[in-house]
C-alpha cells in the first residue's frame, strides 16, 4: 500500500461499487466454474465427481492481529487454511466463496491489499473465486470462507477409516507456526512498552512464514497419488498434533503409540522455544496452525514411505485396549492428551 497515496473511503463506492471493483479482473480456471461472480449464485458443474465443502472464519482479536499481520498475508492464510480442509480429504479445491465485514477504518486501498493476498493464493492453488458477500461491522474484521472441491468417491479419505497396525505419518515438520506466533506476540509487548523499539525479528523468518503465511499441502497429497499410497485416514493439523491423532483415534476405535523423537520440528522453532524457556515438543504437540497432513497407512507402504522426504512416520496404531501413548526420547511412556485450542473455553472469552 502506498502511504503517501490519498486513501480511498469505502463509502465512495458504495456495496455494489466495491464488489465490482474487487471483482472486475476474476478469470475462470476451473472447467467445473460455469458461472462466477455477477449472479445470485454460482453454478458448478462436476458431473460424476462427489464435491466437498467446507467452511472457516477468521475473526479480528480472535484469529489474527492487525497490529502485527500484515493483510496480504491474512488474505492468502484465508485461502490456503481453507484448501487445507479439501487436501485433507485428499481432494482438490476448486471453488471458494468468500464473505467479509469489516468497519468504516479500512480503505479502499486497505481492502485491495487483503484481496491481493487473495487472489495470489487462489492462483497459486487453482481455485476460483465465484462469489460471495460484503457487510459491514461495527467491531473488527470478519473473513468467512467456504471452499468447494472434487474427489472420486474411491479416492476420498475420512478420518474414520484408520486400521490396528497403520503407519501414523505426518508431512513437514510441527510447531513452527506456534512459535512464529510467540515471537510476534513478544515483540508487540515489547513495542507496546516502549514503541520506539524496533521489532527484533532476525533470524527467525522460517517461522514466522510459517504463522503469517502457512501454505496447504496439496503437494503431498500429489506425491502420495504418483507413488500409489492411499492414506487410510487422514487430516489436516490445526488444532496440533495431539488432538488431530486423537481425532482419528477415537472416530476409528484405535489406540495409538507416538514417538517423541520422531516428531518433526525445525531448528528455528527448537531455538525459540528455548529462548522463551518453553518445551518444543509440547509446542509441536499442542501449538495448532501447522496445517501439515496427519495420516495413516498400511504397514505395507513402508519402504515407499522412506522415499519421500517431507514425510516423517512418528508412531502407529494399536487396539484400543493400549490407549494412546506418547513414548520420551529417554523411554517413558505418558498419556497423549489434547491440549490444543478450545473455542469457547474461559481463556478465549
Amino acid at each position: 500500500m502506498n502511504k503517501n497515496k490519498p486513501l480511498t473511503k469505502l463509502s465512495t463506492l458504495g456495496e455494489f461499487g466495491l464488489i465490482r471493483h474487487l471483482t472486475k479482473n476474476i478469470k475462470l480456471k476451473n472447467a467445473s466454474s460455469l458461472k462466477g461472480v455477477g449472479d445470485d449464485a454460482a453454478v458448478l458443474d462436476y458431473r460424476d465427481k462427489r464435491v466437498l465443502v467446507s467452511t472457516d472464519m477468521l475473526i479480528e482479536g480472535v484469529h489474527f492481529d492487525l497490529a502485527y499481520v500484515p493483510l496480504k498475508h491474512l488474505g492468502y492464510k484465508a485461502v490456503s487454511t481453507n484448501a487445507s480442509d479439501i487436501y485433507a480429504m485428499n481432494g482438490t479445491p476448486r471453488q471458494i466463496t468468500l464473505s467479509i465485514a469489516m468497519s468504516n477504518r479500512f480503505s479502499l486501498e486497505a481492502v485491495d491489499e487483503l484481496y491481493e493476498g487473495i487472489y495470489l493464493a487462489c492462483d497459486h492453488y487453482g481455485i476460483d473465486l465465484v462469489g460471495g458477500d460484503t457487510t459491514s461491522s461495527r467491531t473488527g474484521l470478519c473473513l468467512s470462507v467456504t471452499v468447494i472441491g472434487e474427489a472420486d468417491e474411491a479416492d476420498i479419505v475420512y478420518r474414520d477409516t484408520a486400521r490396528e497396525n497403520d503407519l501414523i505419518c505426518v508431512s513437514g515438520n510441527l510447531g513452527a507456526a506456534y512459535m512464529g506466533l510467540q515471537l510476534l506476540e513478544r515483540e508487540k509487548a515489547v513495542f507496546n512498552t516502549d514503541p520506539n523499539v524496533q521489532p527484533d525479528l532476525s533470524g527467525y523468518e522460517y517461522i514466522l512464514e510459517r504463522q503469517l503465511k502457512p501454505e496447504a499441502r496439496g503437494d503431498i497429497v500429489r506425491i502420495l497419488r504418483d507413488k500409489k499410497i492411499k492414506p487410510t485416514a487422514m487430516m489436516d493439523i490445526s488444532d496440533g498434533l495431539s488432538s488431530e491423532v486423537l481425532h482419528i483415534c477415537h472416530d476409528s476405535g484405535l489406540g495409538c503409540r507416538i514417538y517423541e523423537d520422531k516428531i518433526p520440528i525445525d531448528y528455528q522453532t527448537f531455538r525459540m522455544a528455548e529462548e522463551l524457556n518453553m518445551n518444543a515438543t509440547v509446542c509441536a504437540l499442542s501449538g495448532g496452525e501447522d496445517y501439515e497432513l496427519l495420516f495413516t497407512v498400511p504397514l505395507a507402504d513402508y519402504d515407499k514411505l522412506l522415499t519421500i522426504e517431507e514425510i516423517s512416520i512418528i508412531g502407529h496404531t494399536c487396539p484400543p485396549g493400549e490407549g494412546h501413548s506418547l513414548v520420551t526420547r529417554d523411554g517413558n511412556t505418558f498419556e497423549l492428551k489434547a491440549q490444543g485450542w478450545v473455542n469457547f473455553n474461559e481463556t478465549n472469552d
